[in-house]
């Protein structure tokens, strides 16, 4: 599976982004050019030098990473000094596109953290995840470009869906499990891969790493701020990946893609969260100045709102999407999250107050119940909009609508691109079903990993039958045009990662 390759810019000269305005991607020779041989470090001095630069994960929750290091060395002293080091690869939602990026184009910066980072733990290897074939195209030609003198590293290709970056839902499925949130409260830095103390990060973090390593932490400190120095990359539009030191004000940023604040901007995805028009223009690109408004930067997403579009049936959208994101695993993702969706597309559709308040209290019912951070997130995503575009809904809610069309600014994957709204077949719901039309396409099942959870004949009923014993009744059933995207969904939900649609 390949994706979307976004733009490049940076604000002041570019330290991850480097020499990619004269490459669309540095090879092995390329990369010593531009960046120069990689320093041998001790794990103490490591732990030392992210301490100083006060490095921070890149993925979402911003956890320091001299902690996540030094967490390991501790376990690893426990466990006979085994250790190993996960890098995450994956974006699972399209407005992130910062990560995808260094992959493709400088992957040999990714590499080269993880294996300085395997290299001072004296781990047993480095394992990459990734959920598209372009992106394990270019980190497997970069492992090779190394040579076997270089320490063992392994790229894995893992299913691309929002939660399969969540550290357990990678871990599992690098170690050849369903790639899906275990729900347990184990760090990985005590038991991760195979049990094994692990350090994981996302893909960012480890080229910060490699860049920090290179510079000393004195250079690496003369960019951004005292409290945060060095740079970030950040997602903008879903569209263009930017460089920038902290403290650089957001509204500069958005400038130099040619966009302005417009209704609001949202800030870390889609887990994330609205700044309005009077916040955006103020805040600056850092920590502290996105907390004072509540928010974070997370994975480095931010996505302006244009004024010609609706942000009620934005919102909606993307919640709909989030909840077939789900992995199907507990009742507050597979039930609470299509229930928070369609109540939001009620507003939109002007079901009254009620719909409001079942919006509100479908985001309560979702709160701290979930297996992963999932459900939350998207809860606060729906919330942050409801804080922040409260006369839209509130006549959206009462039939009057904001009369602006839904243009898809946020971006989706393009089958998800338009706003469901469910409707009534003529005559009500009593309407026959149309005619399943021809298709070469099958729903398959492989019953090495199929488990009978069912949850894919609750999805797409009309394709999928269960047997007496609960599972599928067929290992292969066609697909009728006018449900492959049920069919789609199906396969994403399924726990056990058992369905796949075939030719």
């Amino acid at each position: 599976m390949t994706g979307p390759v976004a733009a490049l810019a940076s604000v002041g000269p570019p330290r991850l982004l480097a020499g990619l305005h004269e490459a669309a991607r540095l090879d092995r020779v390329a990369h010593l050019t531009q960046h120069g041989s990689l320093p041998r470090m001790r794990a103490q001095e490591l732990v030392e030098l992210a301490e100083n630069i006060d490095l921070r994960g890149r993925g979402g929750a911003g956890f320091p990473f001299a902690r996540k290091l030094r967490a390991v060395v501790e376990s690893a002293r426990r466990r006979d000094g085994r250790s190993v080091v996960v890098v995450n690869g994956s974006e699972g939602e399209p407005s992130c596109l910062k990560d995808t990026a260094l992959l493709l184009q400088a992957p040999h910066l990714v590499v080269d953290g993880a294996v300085l980072a395997a290299t001072a733990l004296d781990a047993e290897g480095v394992w990459i995840g990734v959920t598209r074939t372009d992106v394990r195209r270019s980190v497997q030609a970069a492992v090779d470009e190394r040579g076997p003198a270089s320490p063992r590293v392994r790229v894995s290709l893992l299913p691309e869906r929002f939660v399969t970056g969540e550290s357990s839902a990678m871990i599992s499925g690098i170690g050849q499990g369903s790639a899906l949130p275990s729900g347990r409260r184990i760090r990985s830095s005590d038991s991760g891969l195979g049990g094994l103390p692990t350090l994981f990060s996302n893909t960012e973090t480890f080229a910060q790493l490699a860049v920090a390593a290179r510079l000393g932490a004195l250079e690496y400190r003369s960019a951004g701020l005292p409290a945060e120095p060095g740079t970030v990359l950040l997602t903008v539009a879903g569209s263009v990946v930017v460089e920038t030191p902290t403290g650089v004000p957001l509204p500069y940023v958005l400038r130099l893609c040619g966009l302005d604040v417009g209704q609001g901007v949202l800030v870390g995805g889609y887990h994330g969260t609205w700044l309005g028009p009077e916040a955006a223009w103020s805040v600056t690109v850092s920590r502290e100045s996105l907390a004072s408004f509540g928010a974070v930067l997370g994975a480095g997403a931010v996505l302006p709102l244009p004024e010609t579009t609706c942000p009620v049936g934005e919102t909606a959208r993307v919640a709909h999407w989030m909840a077939r994101e789900s992995a199907g695993q507990c009742g507050p993702c597979f039930l609470g999250l299509p229930s928070l969706a369609d109540a939001l597309t009620e507003v939109a559709n002007g079901g009254g107050p009620a719909a409001l308040d079942a919006v509100r209290s479908r985001i309560a019912t979702v709160a701290g119940r979930g297996a992963c951070s999932h459900p939350d997130g998207t809860g606060r995503f729906v919330k942050s909009a409801l804080d922040a575009f409260p006369e839209e809904f509130g006549d959206h809610a009462l039939g009057r609508g904001c009369g602006r069309p839904v243009a898809g600014v946020l971006p989706l994957p393009p089958e998800t691109g338009s706003l469901p709204l469910p409707a009534l077949p003529p005559g009500g719901g009593g309407a026959s079903r149309p005619e399943p039309e021809e298709s070469p396409e099958k729903l398959v099942v492989d019953w090495t990993l199929c488990q009978g959870h069912g949850l894919c004949a609750d999805i797409v009923p009309d394709v999928i039958r269960l047997g007496s014993d609960g599972y599928p009744a067929k290992a292969a059933s066609p697909v009728p045009g006018h449900l492959r995207q049920q069919a789609l969904r199906a396969v994403r939900r399924c726990p056990a990662l058992a369905l796949r649609i075939q030719d």
